[in-house]
């Protein structure tokens, strides 16, 4: 994808969202282990089955990356039963907690590094794609790099019709270079996008009540076939 040579209205696209849902205080987690783990467990399934997980994981007093990298396999697999993909998850928790405990002593170590050559170590690791990646980068060592996440790829191919299946990193400069590098700022367009996602811009989408229908290619599509459609604009047409 061509770098854009125009802005693609990512900022009043923020502020529309913003002024709609207000600030919101996402990603839900206490601490940056329980950040972390929410970001592997949340891979393949939603937030409501990664707290079912972190619920279980709290009660056994186990939700820091110290207590997973000694824990049973067979018990966190199934404490984390309900996140799916229990026994791979498992691993990669394990994987991730032994990782930075034993070459770092912990995140705070880890998370000294540079944003790319975090980011370049964290893919190295066992199960750990961009889109976690990036999400433990923002989230947990508060470094300022955009999350693609499908919420996103779903908005931005129906507002302006970039592809869905773009590249990642494509889609992340794209953002990027229109919005100011802010880590609180990327935290909460994130945080809106994915808001929208769920209250309107569905699988089925809710284009009628939708803040930013105006501003978007799929619903002014819509609501020309709505126009079109109505008694008034028939009885016109008989």
């Amino acid at each position: 994808m061509a770098k854009a040579e125009r802005n693609i209205g990512f900022e009043a696209l923020y502020k529309t969202l913003r002024r709609r849902f207000g600030f919101l205080n996402w990603w839900p987690g206490e601490t940056k282990d329980e950040i972390i783990i929410g970001a592997i467990l949340t891979q393949n399934t939603n937030w409501k089955n990664v707290e079912k997980a972190i619920c279980n994981l709290k009660y056994e007093k186990l939700l820091d990356l110290e207590s997973i990298a000694v824990i049973n396999a067979g018990k966190l697999e199934r404490l984390i039963r309900p996140s799916g993909f229990y026994r791979q998850k498992a691993a990669r928790l394990m994987d991730f907690a032994r990782y930075a405990m034993q070459g770092y002593g912990g995140v705070d170590g880890f998370f000294k590094k540079g944003t790319q050559e975090l980011r370049k170590e964290l893919l190295g690791l066992n199960g750990i794609g961009k889109e976690t990646a990036d999400s433990i980068i923002l989230y947990a060592a508060g470094k300022p790099i955009f999350v693609i996440d499908a919420y996103t790829r779903r908005i931005l191919n129906r507002m302006w019709g970039i592809p869905y299946n773009a590249e990642y990193d494509d889609l992340r400069f794209l953002v990027e270079q229109e919005i100011r590098k802010d880590v609180d700022l990327y935290k909460d367009f994130h945080a809106q996008l994915v808001e929208l996602a769920k209250r309107h811009c569905r699988k089925e989408p809710c284009c009628s009540e939708c803040p930013v229908n105006k501003m978007c290619s799929y619903g002014s599509y819509m609501q020309k076939l709505r126009e079109r459609d109505s008694p008034l604009e028939q009885a016109w047409s008989a």
